[in-house]
């Protein structure tokens, strides 16, 4: 689903206008990346938690050079879902048996 698709969804849902709900959701999204720039994890219940992990330096080979390479340390978002979208991910989605 791509952006233009998912504030007309969203926009129907709420009942306000796709303008509106693409101001809001440029909102939470830029606030969300405050908090990550800052280190903090951002949860939002019945979903998941977003967080920023410390990835560490690692080596690797070069599957093309067969050479080994530093893979220097880096900042990466996680996401991790509450059980019951976990669960309902594993069985596509479907939801009749829950």
């Amino acid at each position: 689903m791509n952006n233009k698709a998912f504030i007309a969804e969203l926009s129907k849902r709420i009942g306000k206008s796709a303008d509106e709900t693409q101001m809001l959701t440029y909102a939470l999204v830029d606030t969300m990346n405050e908090f990550f720039q800052e280190g903090d994890a951002v949860s939002f219940n019945n979903f998941g938690t977003f967080e920023v992990k410390k990835r560490l330096e690692r080596i690797i080979i070069s599957p093309t050079t067969k050479k080994k390479m530093l893979v220097p340390p880096k900042l990466v978002l996680g996401f991790k879902p509450v059980a019951a979208v976990r669960e309902k991910i594993k069985k596509g989605g479907d939801d009749t048996n829950g």
